[in-house]
């Protein structure tokens, strides 16, 4: 094989990134490049961790490189992530990648079970995940992940004692139904709740992950300010049924995120409940709540539909248990990681346009939000 290492980049410009748009010689993604007799080797080395679409760019560059050079070529690609660039530490998450905010308009559309099947979706695909259940007054996460009677264990460093969250099915999980006897009930003010979450965000010892998802209380307060003004969220997931009343305050809530001072984007869309099939027949659909609510809104605020889950009695009886939908073999744990999917993609598209979130202060009063 006679052909230089110029003309294996020339080759490689041709395989473009769907997220970008940009070749993968431009992004700089191609390193290590070594050509010896009928052997090619580089490494793909990509800015953030685990980008959907690397085993797809992986197989793009085998396949031009084939067409052009023959069959008898040995490709050797590794894939490896770059480091991240040195960065002022924050007080909360500082070694968090990305944080996810898993909100809804209103209470009972499945939020949190959403939000756990969602981690334990990017965790299955080899990603570092942490939960926070920061729905103080009605935390369900613990009862989700089969541990409402775990107590987590208390770590000192540098002086400070640490909580260490609890590990289940893969991902790290702080919720104050850890703290609290299940059956009682969270009588606080607000202030109270905020200081219990910022407990569970500071006060834990998260380490190195690449995507937190933090389940916030439906609706928009106290909690979701603390949120914004603690730490930069990289964007915000809404999920919702497709009925009406669902929707009305599913603007709001893109709206709250989308406000100047917030300036949170806007990940996408999740609708629950989309649907119901019997068991005994399979091919019809019952549309109980209406039928692409969600995806009317997303068009009309330009906002991706990520995707839309049925309403099947497995997902219930999966939360009640402790076992979560996406772990099973079924076509709902398909959807689930069909939406996760999609959510790492916009997650990487966001990070690639976008400009890193700031955190949000406060100044003198609440109505007065500043950057």
């Amino acid at each position: 094989m006679n052909v230089s290492e110029g003309q294996i980049l020339e080759l490689l410009r041709k395989v473009i990134h769907p997220v970008s748009a940009k070749d993968i010689v431009t992004l700089n993604l191609v390193n290590n490049l070594k050509v010896e007799d009928s052997t090619v080797g580089f490494t793909l080395e990509f800015p953030g961790f685990n980008d959907p679409l690397k085993s797809s760019l992986k197989k793009a560059c085998i396949k031009i490189l084939q067409d052009n050079l023959g069959e008898g070529v040995e490709i050797n690609i590794d894939i490896a992530t770059a480091a991240r660039p040195e960065q002022k530490r924050r007080q909360y998450l500082p070694e968090v990648r990305n944080i996810i905010a898993v909100a809804s308009g209103k209470g009972g559309v499945g939020k949190s079970t959403v939000a756990v099947n969602l981690a334990l979706a990017f965790a299955a695909s080899g990603a570092r995940v942490g939960l926070i259940d920061a729905d103080i007054f009605g935390p369900s996460v613990p009862k989700m992940l089969n541990a409402e009677f775990v107590n987590p264990s208390i770590v000192k460093k540098d002086g400070k004692d640490l909580i260490i969250p609890v590990e289940r099915y893969g991902i790290k999980a702080l919720s104050i139904g850890f703290f609290i006897n299940p059956n009682d009930a969270t009588v606080w003010r607000g202030p109270m709740a905020s200081n219990a979450f910022q407990q569970l965000l500071g006060d834990a010892e998260w380490g190195e992950l690449d995507y937190m998802f933090v389940d916030l209380p439906p609706g928009t307060s106290d909690i979701h300010l603390t949120l914004v003004q603690s730490v930069p969220v990289t964007g915000a997931v809404i999920v919702s049924t497709p009925q009406d009343v669902a929707l009305a305050d599913v603007i709001k809530g893109i709206n709250m995120f989308r406000a100047p001072a917030v300036h949170v984007p806007v990940l996408g869309l999740i609708e629950n409940m989309a649907w119901f099939t019997p068991e005994e027949y399979p091919d019809k659909k019952y549309f109980i709540f209406g039928k692409e609510g969600c995806k009317k809104l997303a068009d009309q605020f330009g906002l991706p539909l990520l995707g839309q889950i049925p309403l099947v009695q497995g997902i219930r009886e999966g939360g009640d248990s402790g076992e979560p939908s996406v772990l099973t073999k079924s076509p709902v744990s398909d959807a689930f990681k069909t939406i996760a999917n999609n959510l790492m993609i916009q997650i990487l598209k966001r990070n690639t346009d976008l400009d890193p979130t700031q955190v949000v202060e406060i100044t003198k009063t609440r109505s007065n939000i500043t950057h």
